[in-house]
């Protein structure tokens, strides 16, 4: 067994802690955890801040949690904590953020949604992996239903076809409905009306009627699968479509105190139950499934996954062909040319890999750079003249799985210089972000230009090369009879910043 792990998850609802311990195969013990409801979401919702009084109420909650994971031996420096949608968004996240650090000494960090599908993706593959359930054959849908947001996943043929973090979460239509009649029929057209704003948008990435495998992740979910699910086994459950809907229109009539009585839950269980299950029940009724399966895991599982996973290569491999799978479903979305995207991306992860000891950067970072090959010429599709810049547009302004919003920053500012001859030093923006970000951007955009000019013409002449470092000269030679003059004009065109940067004239032979 490996040393206790711990994570605490400040979601909108509730303040969740678990610690747990890793076996050899990768199976996680739980040993402890704790769940204590809060209401910071309704807070941020109703007033864009947190209040005083659910501040107070949050440390005292961590204070608890520090006692507890104190007496695992487990200190506030080693525990893991971070925040979900409706904390991310406060106006006053910062003060309260250094309020929990100067007097509890958890260190908490904000995670965007599309790092809260990694790592549901992660903790829901870990737990159906030994089951019947196969992501590179079926096609399959991943949602999750929280108080601020729904976070979806869709997956074609082992591959992410799509990520979606939906403004639709059971504490959001709570205040957004509070003035209104709030019926079942009122709630139930909110929630139509908003999945019907989308569903082109999800359609464009997966045919959802020919979907196969519809998982449903969350408590709520799980607390219906323990009530009429059929158990496959320790963790799973299915649930018949049939029985789930039925179920679904059955409760909505119940108030918050019969659904304590019958269902033997708490009240800050009850007070979500039933707009949960009817999101879950109307986003299932897009596919033709007809069984619902209900993992008993969460962001937390995944979260303490991921960091055994970052020592983990077959872990670390299968997260860089979902996030450039994730990177070409975006690229076919704006009808972008595939064959010079896996060229040059093929060409740059030479280069890299041929510089690996001088580059002072990790493999993640090659992933990164492996993204804007294939997205730098993303914004043609808007217009060929500066299409730089419509590449760093769309970039910075669409989810790519498992990439957050910083690593999207990385990507879309190497995507808008890897043309022409501005340099990313030359703009207030990029003297703003940290040294080690500014350096991955140089390096990574010097030879993504490089990698570009050697397919200038779109025809892969270079799509079986070598690369021989010699003294200052690093010489790419082709290894197929055309000519390569346009490639010449533009290697010298482009390869300044490479030169400057590494010292090495590039010449192509």
């Amino acid at each position: 067994m490996s040393a206790p792990e711990s994570v605490i998850e400040i979601g909108s609802t509730g303040v969740r802690l678990l610690i747990a311990e890793f076996t050899s195969e990768r199976k996680q013990n739980i040993l402890d955890r704790s769940t204590n409801p809060i209401s910071l979401g309704r807070d941020v919702f109703t007033t864009g801040s947190i209040s005083q009084e659910t501040q107070n109420q949050l440390i005292q909650i961590l204070l608890r949690y520090r006692e507890q994971l104190l007496g695992w031996g487990i200190t506030p420096e080693q525990t893991n904590c971070f925040a979900t949608s409706a904390f991310r968004n406060a106006r006053n996240k910062d003060p309260v953020l250094d309020r929990i650090l100067v007097q509890v000494g958890f260190r908490v960090n904000t995670i965007d949604g599309i790092e809260e599908n990694k790592l549901m993706y992660l903790a829901v593959s870990e737990c159906i992996k030994d089951q019947p359930i196969d992501f590179k054959k079926d096609d399959t849908v991943i949602l999750v239903v929280g108080g601020s947001t729904t976070e979806m996943m869709m997956i074609s043929n082992g591959k992410m076809a799509g990520v979606h973090s939906l403004r639709l979460g059971t504490v959001r239509i709570e205040e957004q409905m509070k003035s209104r009649i709030n019926s079942y029929d009122d709630i139930q057209r909110y929630i139509q009306e908003s999945i019907n704003n989308t569903k082109g948008s999800l359609e464009s990435e997966l045919n959802l009627n020919e979907v196969n495998n519809f998982i449903a992740v969350g408590h709520d979910v799980t607390l219906a699968a323990l009530l009429i699910g059929k158990p496959i086994s320790t963790f799973l459950w299915e649930i018949e479509k049939e029985d789930f809907s039925k179920f679904v229109n059955e409760i909505q009539n119940y108030s918050i105190d019969e659904c304590i009585a019958r269902f033997k839950i708490s009240y800050s269980e009850a007070e979500n139950f039933q707009v949960s299950l009817l999101i879950y029940n109307m986003f299932i009724h897009l596919t033709k499934v007809q069984k619902i399966i209900v993992p008993e895991t969460n962001i937390r599982n995944g979260f303490l996954l991921s960091q055994f996973s970052n020592n983990n290569e077959e872990l670390q491999l299968e997260f860089t062909e979902q996030i450039t799978a994730s990177a070409k479903n975006l690229l076919r979305k704006y009808h972008g040319d595939e064959n010079h995207a896996d060229c040059v991306k093929m060409i740059a992860t030479k280069i890299y890999d041929a510089l690996k000891d001088e580059l002072a950067l990790d493999e993640y970072a090659k992933t990164l750079l492996q993204t804007a090959a294939i997205l730098h010429d993303i914004g043609v599709f808007i217009r060929y003249d500066d299409h730089n810049l419509h590449s760093h547009y769309i970039i910075r302004n669409s989810e790519i799985f498992g990439l957050s919003k910083k690593d999207i920053t990385i990507v879309s500012e190497i995507a808008k210089y890897h043309k022409g001859s501005s340099m990313p030093q030359d703009e207030d923006f990029f003297s703003m972000l940290p040294r080690s970000d500014r350096m991955t951007i140089l390096k990574l955009t010097a030879i993504l230009r490089i990698a570009d000019a050697m397919d200038r013409g779109h025809i892969q002449k270079f799509s079986d090369f070598s690369i021989k470092i010699q003294k200052n000269v690093m010489y790419l030679q082709t290894k197929n009879s055309q000519n390569t003059v346009l490639e010449k004009i533009a290697m010298s065109e482009k390869s300044g910043m490479f030169e400057s940067i590494f010292g090495y004239k590039v010449i192509l032979l």
